[in-house]
């Protein structure tokens, strides 16, 4: 057969291979590199909104109540009824269930020993006791806190005189402008009580919560560990 002969039958065989093609092109829609990333973008905003959603509906949960609010329930977000053992003795409150310990303590007890800083528990200048473990009052609800026994600077000595910690602050030159200076004794007296033997090597990790501006990290390892002698002294005369 001769080339002539061999022609049309070729082009005939390659015209559905051309059509095909042309259909599979116009199925599939041309995705410009813009268009993707704006899909994307809406499906991460998607994505995002769902979580967020899921906190609200964590959020949004009923709180187990304790105390004089009346039991298990949705209370708010008027004011309630709270009563606080604060230094030994109990303060009646209205407030509302979203206030927080420390403005509790400083807006309606004038209790400001506990400083109001970072108010998100970083530095730890509103650190305080409850049931004798240092906590920050900044992220802790006062509603929360009834029935709790409530330190703070102020009743770290209600005797009188200081306590071994705050004397210990004085004689090491442990503070420099003060404002973190109640935090840390709050959380170095609680410390203490838990480690009657501290290290400088625990120190650090322990007092890792509460932060100093200024820098008196040196004078504070030196009065916690005088506090722990001057407290082994006191037991050893007692």
């Amino acid at each position: 057969m001769s080339s002539n002969e061999e022609r049309p039958r070729t082009e005939v065989a390659d015209k559905p291979k051309k059509s095909r093609a042309k259909s599979e092109k116009k199925s599939t829609p041309d995705l410009s590199r813009r268009q993707f990333i704006k899909g994307a973008g809406i499906a991460s905003v998607a994505a995002s909104a769902g979580a967020l959603l899921a906190d609200r509906v964590v959020e949004a949960l009923p709180r187990p109540q304790t105390g004089g609010t009346g039991g298990a329930g949705v209370v708010g977000p008027g004011e309630v009824p709270v009563t606080l053992k604060i230094n030994g003795k109990l303060q009646r409150l209205n407030i509302e269930p979203r206030v927080t310990l420390l403005d509790a303590l400083r807006n309606h007890l004038d209790l400001t020993g506990a400083k109001k800083v970072c108010d998100r528990a970083t530095c730890g200048a509103c650190t305080v006791h409850i049931d004798g473990r240092a906590v920050y009052s900044c992220t802790t609800l006062a509603i929360d806190a009834e029935g709790r026994d409530i330190t703070t600077i102020e009743g770290l000595e209600p005797s009188g005189g200081l306590h071994p910690m705050s004397q210990a602050f004085w004689d090491n030159d442990a503070q420099q402008c003060g404002f973190c200076t109640p935090g840390f004794v709050m959380a170095c007296a609680a410390y203490l009580e838990h480690e009657p033997n501290p290290t400088r090597e625990g120190l650090e990790k322990s007092l890792g919560g509460n932060l100093c501006r200024c820098g008196t990290y040196m004078g504070i390892k030196d009065a916690v560990l005088d506090a722990a002698m001057m407290t082994k002294k006191k037991g050893a005369v007692a």
